[in-house]
C-alpha cells in the first residue's frame, strides 16, 4: 500500500478531470454493466509512464476533444486492490498492466491500451490516439 499523501495528487490528476474513481468490486459491476453508451476506464499508477505519457495524455485528450466518453471512471493498482481485480476481468484477454486504459461501449470492451503502448510513447502521441478514440467511439 503507498501513503495516502503520494496518492491523492496522482489521484485528483484524473478526478480533477471528471473521473469518477471505482473503490469496491461493486463500484466497477456498476460502472461497467449498467453504463449505456461509452465507458473510458483507466488504471491509474504510481510508475514513470503514468506521470509522464498515461496522466499528461489523458488530460491533454480530455482537454482538447469534441466528443468525451459518457463516463470517465479509474482504478488505482496497489492502492484500490479489489476494484482493481474486478475491473481486470472485464479487460480480459488481456493481462494485467497499470497504466493502462479501456474503452467500454455499452458493457462491451473495444479497445484496450496496454502499458507497453503507453511507456514507448510520448504523452502527445497517446494524447493522439486517445482523441482519435473519442471521435470513433463517443
Amino acid at each position: 500500500m503507498y501513503p495516502a499523501e503520494m496518492i491523492t495528487p496522482m489521484k485528483a490528476d484524473l478526478t480533477g478531470l471528471g473521473f469518477e474513481e471505482l473503490l469496491t468490486p461493486s463500484d466497477v459491476d456498476i460502472a461497467l454493466t449498467k453504463t449505456s453508451g461509452t465507458v473510458f476506464l483507466v488504471f491509474n499508477s504510481v510508475c514513470g509512464c503514468a506521470a509522464g505519457s498515461a496522466r499528461p495524455a489523458i488530460r491533454m485528450a480530455v482537454k482538447g476533444s469534441s466528443k468525451l466518453p459518457d463516463k470517465m471512471v479509474t482504478a488505482f493498482a496497489g492502492v484500490d486492490r479489489e476494484a482493481v481485480s474486478k475491473a481486470r476481468e472485464y479487460t480480459l484477454p488481456y493481462p494485467p498492466s497499470s497504466p493502462s486504459m479501456a474503452f467500454f461501449k455499452d458493457g462491451k470492451l473495444i479497445h484496450f491500451i496496454e502499458r507497453h503502448q503507453i511507456e514507448s510513447n510520448s504523452a502527445e502521441i497517446v494524447a493522439g490516439h486517445l482523441q482519435k478514440l473519442f471521435e470513433q467511439y463517443c
